[in-house]
């Protein structure tokens, strides 16, 4: 598994499909349980996160899930916890589940790369 983060509209997604051009690539608000562990690119995972939440449903094991079931995923995700911490108790919550779930996925998966102005820089690379 390859995890690549980095800000919002940073150029993570345009990064991550230069650099798997093989890739089938999905959008992690618009997909199901069952597709997001079967699939080989996942960009905007940030939004499935916030989608299982919205529903109701527990994202705790949700990094283990998907390293178990689809280990050589590519996942893009935003990273939300800069700034203004959100008055909002969901928000909050949302953006703590973001980062927990993407500390985890960081210690799975292979390589880890963060996206600046399109420029990845590796810091993780196993």
């Amino acid at each position: 598994m390859d995890l690549i983060i980095g800000g919002a509209f940073q150029g993570k997604s345009i990064y991550a499909k230069e650099q798997y051009p093989k890739k089938k690539w999905v959008l992690g608000g618009e997909v199901s349980e069952e597709e997001l562990l079967s699939a080989q690119g996942i960009l905007e995972f940030q939004k499935y996160v916030r989608k299982e939440l919205k529903q109701g449903h527990s994202v705790k094991d949700l990094a283990e899930k998907i390293a178990g079931e689809n280990p050589d995923a590519v996942i893009v995700c935003d990273e939300v916890g800069y700034g203004v911490v959100p008055t909002d108790v969901f928000e909050r919550q949302y953006r703590e589940a973001v980062g927990r779930i993407c500390i985890e996925l960081a210690k799975k998966s292979k390589r880890v790369v963060r996206v600046i102005c399109g420029i990845g820089t590796v810091i993780k690379d196993a």
